[in-house]
């Protein structure tokens, strides 16, 4: 009987190679499995080992997720895998990230089964859930052996064939795919009894959960436009021509951030639209219809707001989760403040 070969992706925390003083720590392979790792191979039993750890440190691949994915699947690669288990992660946001960006990677790039371990509250989990098979767990470690034992069995599954039970039975995050199955009663009937069992306040379970939406406080106003300077942020999806930085046409997780210094307004080639949700052919020939600087300029010229910012922010907000849209949104806004600017005008499609 075969012996499957998996890779198992850790941080440096979980790797026992130190803590925040080792967060910039390059991507590197450990053999065997190390940490978590011995309980993941211990739950494979006979049928799978743990023949690498592929260890990288959680700022090293947090801040730049491209960068990070180009230097660890070649180390994956280089191990021979069958399957790729990533964490878990529970509530840990950078390691979060990695785990799901790994574990995504491995599947689409290298055609590796994987899984991935994380709460279902993190930023990573609404963002990675359908593209790879995301085990929940609790938010924090106590949860490491039930954690390991649900990615073990899932990953065996995978790498076997066997075929898959839904998120209920087999505890990974909902993935958006709906299957028709027949049901003893009509629809109907268990729209009412979930209705009466609401009114009631019994029990249920509803066919199509909705995500949550945390609502957000508005800024209060600027009270004189003339003395501040205004920046541009944008989920339109404008980049310099040809994407030079690889930023997503949709479910961004990450944004881009490009100098405005020296220019009148946005030129048509040299910036484009980058967004899988709109026609770009009007926004191509005049990107300012999506980025106003040119109006911007002319606001200051007047004397009307007092500058604009230094930089373009931008991403593309077509199927962007919202939890991770939050993530986004606060590393924009320290970058904005330490810019310097009082406020931001937010242009979408």
């Amino acid at each position: 009987m075969r012996t499957y070969r998996v890779v198992h992706y850790l941080n440096q925390f979980f790797a026992q190679l130190g803590g925040e003083d080792q967060a910039d720590l390059p991507p590197r392979v450990v053999p065997g499995p190390v940490g978590p790792g011995r309980l993941l191979a211990r739950e494979l039993g006979g049928a799978a080992e743990v023949v690498a750890t592929v260890v990288c440190g959680d700022n090293y691949f947090a801040e730049d997720l491209e960068r990070g994915l180009r230097e660890v699947l070649p180390l994956i690669a280089a191990q021979r895998p069958d399957a790729v288990a990533a964490g878990p992660a529970f509530d840990a946001g950078r390691y979060g990230l990695a785990c799901g960006a790994v574990a995504a990677g491995a599947q689409e790039q290298l055609g590796l089964p994987s899984v991935a371990g994380m709460y279902p509250g993190q930023a990573a989990a609404p963002t990675y859930r359908a593209r790879v098979y995301v085990v929940a767990t609790a938010s924090s470690t106590r949860d490491m052996g039930p954690a390991l034992a649900r990615m073990a069995k899932l990953l065996l599954k995978q790498v076997q064939g066997t075929p898959l039970g839904s998120p209920e039975e087999e505890g990974y995050l909902p993935r958006g795919l709906r299957k028709n199955q027949v049901h003893a009663l009509p629809a109907a009937t268990r729209m009412v009894d979930m209705l009466l069992a609401k009114v009631a306040g019994r029990p249920f379970q509803t066919e199509v959960p909705m995500p949550e939406v945390v609502p957000v406080a508005p800024a209060p106003p600027i009270a004189d436009l003339s003395r501040v300077a205004i920046a541009l942020v944008t989920s339109g999806g404008i980049v310099p021509r040809g994407n030079p930085d690889g930023l997503r046409s949709h479910a961004s997780d990450r944004y881009g951030r490009y100098s405005l210094r020296g220019l009148e307004r946005l030129p048509g080639g040299a910036f484009e639209a980058h967004h899988a949700g709109y026609y770009h052919k009007f926004v191509n020939q005049d990107p300012n219809r999506m980025v106003p600087l040119d109006a911007l300029r002319e606001l200051a010229r007047q004397g009307r707001i007092g500058g604009v910012g230094e930089h373009l922010y931008t991403l593309a907000g077509s199927a962007t989760a919202p939890a991770m849209a939050r993530v986004l949104g606060q590393r924009m806004a320290a970058d904005l403040e330490a810019e310097g600017v009082a406020g931001a005008i937010l242009t979408s499609t």
